[in-house]
């Protein structure tokens, strides 16, 4: 790939927008903030969110839609920036709204069914105006939570869980016939399938320890994060056996695009009159990285 920095010193970038201006929306995990970066390159604070925004779409209502995992501990190893634990200030998940025009920031949810959220991470719309989100948990020295998948409206109404068990369940998208959706989940270095029968249903476990249908497993020790989904119906998945990009066929084969001296790149997304405008976070670095794709992105719903 013949990549171009576009941004630098973004603290921990992550749920890339790319905006038909050609300006970026990105969230600043460690400085809690929804920022944007136009095509010169320069920087400025859309809204303040604290604790931890993980990712971010663009919704109903031209808003930006927020999951924020309530804060992480961070570790500082020479100029990167590496996530840990819980934060000792944190309180809950949830997932916010930003209106776009005023910086308004409001919370839509903080629980499903009486149980509070733990670390919302990426989230996808759908062709009804109802979202996906992935809630990856959050882990101390001894413990870590199992996550889940939920399905929400953007007008706050309605919150259900669809599908709990996951090993940390992070980046979300779906196929271009709008009838699967897929889930990479981090610490297992797995990428799953997920066929949606309604708006909000996902199809039954096809085994009681198997959370859907299974793409892929990287080998090694190899963490997935966000993901991207081609008009093709490949799934770009950030992350594998190094930072970069791994893109996956549905059938599970694979191909891996390095982003060298790169460490932890998290999120890739489609932009430009052809989609094929590619922009990409890597995070510990704090950059913000743009491309030209060898295929078209799919649009994605708002």
């Amino acid at each position: 790939m013949d990549l171009e920095v576009v941004a630098t010193g973004l603290g921990f970038p992550e749920g890339p927008i790319a905006m038909p201006d050609g300006s970026v929306l990105f969230v600043d995990i460690r400085g809690g903030t929804l920022g944007r970066v136009d095509p010169r390159g320069s920087v400025e604070i859309v809204a303040r969110l604290g604790g931890g925004p993980n990712g971010a779409a663009l919704g109903p209502g031209n808003a930006v839609y927020v999951c924020n995992n309530g804060g992480v501990a961070w570790h500082d190893i020479g100029d990167l920036s590496i996530p840990g634990h819980m934060a000792q200030d944190y309180q809950t998940g949830s997932i916010q709204r930003v209106d776009l025009a005023s910086g308004k920031v409001t919370t839509l949810y903080t629980e499903c069914d009486g149980r509070a959220l733990r670390g919302p991470n990426d989230l996808v719309f759908d062709q009804h105006g109802g979202f996906w989100f992935s809630d990856l948990g959050k882990s101390t020295e001894w413990t870590m939570d199992r996550g889940a998948l939920y399905y929400a409206l953007a007008d706050g109404s309605k919150i259900v869980r669809a599908r709990t068990g996951l090993i940390s369940p992070n980046g979300m998208g779906l196929s271009p016939q709008q009838d699967v959706l897929y889930v990479a989940e981090t610490y297992t270095g797995r990428l799953w399938a997920f066929d949606i029968v309604a708006p909000g249903v996902l199809a039954a476990q096809p085994a009681p320890w198997m959370a859907g249908r299974l793409i892929a497993t990287l080998p090694g020790y190899t963490m997935l994060d966000s993901l991207a989904v081609e008009q093709s119906g490949r799934i770009c998945v950030a992350g594998g056996p190094e930072g970069g990009i791994t893109v996956f066929e549905p059938d599970g084969h694979s191909e891996f695009h390095a982003l060298p001296g790169e460490i932890i790149v998290t999120n890739i997304c489609f932009g430009g009159d052809d989609l094929r405008d590619t922009w990409i976070t890597a995070s510990s670095s704090g950059r913000l990285y743009r491309t030209r794709w060898p295929r078209p992105g799919l649009q994605l719903n708002i």
